[in-house]
């Protein structure tokens, strides 16, 4: 993104909320996105999709008094702009009242904020993208058991996203992101299993080897073939990094101010209180230079920071937008985030659970009998009781050695007794922007035959 983009951007959020103004809005925001993305999938060496897409479209956001319409559009024509005013300001005199909805105080908003490094200046060519698919999927058909592939994709997006409120908040930044992901089968028959696997950067430099993808994804596959069912027990159960990282969206989902204010949270009584082992860090930064999911403010304008979600195992926090934070009776944690066509809720940026002491290997050294998980399936997730039941794959753990492959295996407990119970191990790798290490739970259930 140029500096000119930048300001053409902002110059039209400007005006637009000006109009707003002029037409009878007490207040008003405007954000604009702006995208470019190009994918290629293949499938056994034949291209099955090459598509470039471009997209623009803003949103406009007035108050007249405790009464907000959003209206969005991808039209930028001066007609089609001033009807958007128009009807954006003839819906919000139509709406009930919502005593929590507004925009920031001006001196809430922030002035300057951080340059994070996420916007790679090279567009890889439609060639290039065939390449890095071509090499990950070949890579994959190589390791010896491969049979067949479900298909190879590599892809690339830039995005830029200007804010412009009337509270005096104006601004705007560019991001970029790489990624190539294969999977394949392995086997014959009833005994057929698949399994994947994927890698992401915001920059060409950052992103894993295609080949070295393609090879994982191969080996992978063929060590699930052979799958059994285990008797219904209770064991530990450990986490493979892959499947691990969905904990945190489920405390995310337990801590989300909307959810708070609902009362509808499993967690709606545990601020300050330790619900995780005191080992236990969850940290978010907003700011990671190159962070998957980084940036420089919130979509309210406000100024956004690093901090410990769970801090030695407590909670610190819940996750705020302005309006959530005055159902409350709290101050914003600067967590808004937004569309074009949708008022801002909280969402959190780039979060990981904090490594421990043990490898892996050490972790599970002690297990007798346990389940090493590698899959996760299904939505059995209860976010108002925290009863957790989801279906598993992975293997069965022995000695404290990987033993043999299990399938069709379900996984069950409560997220807050999981919770309370989670060791990590000391293999954190930054990969997708939500990021744990292999974790360990003891005592769960886990039913199969």
């Amino acid at each position: 993104m140029t500096d000119k983009d930048s300001a053409n951007d902002i110059d039209l959020l400007h005006d637009l909320v000006g109009r707003a103004l002029k037409a009878g809005a007490d207040a008003a925001d405007a954000v604009l996105f702006e995208g470019t993305s190009l994918s290629h999938a293949r499938r056994l060496g034949k291209v099955e999709k090459l598509e470039r897409s471009e997209s623009q479209d803003l949103g406009l956001r007035v108050l007249v008094g405790k009464q907000q319409a959003i209206v969005s559009s991808s039209d930028r024509s001066p007609k089609m702009l001033a009807e958007l005013v128009e009807r954006t300001v003839a819906m919000a005199r139509a709406v009930p009242e919502d005593p929590f909805c507004g925009l920031a105080d001006p001196a809430e908003v922030t002035k300057d904020w951080p340059q994070l490094d996420m916007l790679d200046p090279d567009e890889p060519s439609a060639e290039t993208l065939i390449e890095r698919a071509r090499a990950a999927e070949e890579a994959a058909l190589a390791v010896q058991g491969i049979t067949n592939s479900e298909g190879a994709e590599a892809g690339w997006g830039r995005s830029r996203i200007a804010l412009v409120a009337s509270n005096g908040f104006a601004g705007g930044y560019a991001g970029s992101h790489h990624g190539v992901s294969v999977s394949v089968i392995g086997g014959s028959g009833n005994g057929m299993e698949r399994d994947y696997d994927y890698g992401s950067a915001v920059y060409t430099a950052d992103l894993q080897d295609p080949a070295e993808i393609g090879k994982s994804a191969g080996e992978r596959t063929i060590k699930r073939l052979g799958a059994r069912k285990m008797p219904t027990c209770r064991c530990s159960v450990v986490l493979d990094p892959r499947v691990a990282r969905g904990f945190i969206s489920h405390l995310l989902g337990g801590i989300s101010g909307p959810s708070i204010a609902r009362g509808t949270s499993f967690l709606k009584d545990k601020l300050g209180q330790r619900i995780f082992p005191e080992a236990i860090t969850i940290t978010e930064d907003p700011h990671r230079q190159r962070g998957h999911r980084s940036k420089p403010f919130d979509a309210e304008g406000l100024a956004n920071r690093r901090r410990a979600l769970i801090d030695k195992g407590v909670l610190t926090t819940w996750l705020l937008d302005l309006r959530s934070a005055r159902q409350l009776g709290l101050k914003s944690t600067g967590h808004a985030a937004r569309g074009t066509a949708s008022p801002p809720s909280p969402a959190a940026t780039n979060i990981w659970i904090e490594p421990g002491n043990a490898s892996p290997a050490e972790l599970m050294a002690d297990i007798k009998n346990g389940f090493y998980v590698t899959e996760l399936m299904g939505m059995g997730v209860n976010g108002l009781t925290g009863d957790y039941s989801r279906g598993a794959a992975g293997f069965w753990i022995e000695n404290g050695q990987i033993a043999f492959p299990v399938s069709e295996m379900t996984v069950a407990g409560n997220l807050k007794d999981m919770f309370a119970r989670m060791v990590a191990a000391n293999d954190l790798e930054f990969r997708t922007g939500a990021d744990a290490p292999t974790l360990r739970i003891d005592d769960l259930t886990v039913a199969g035959a």
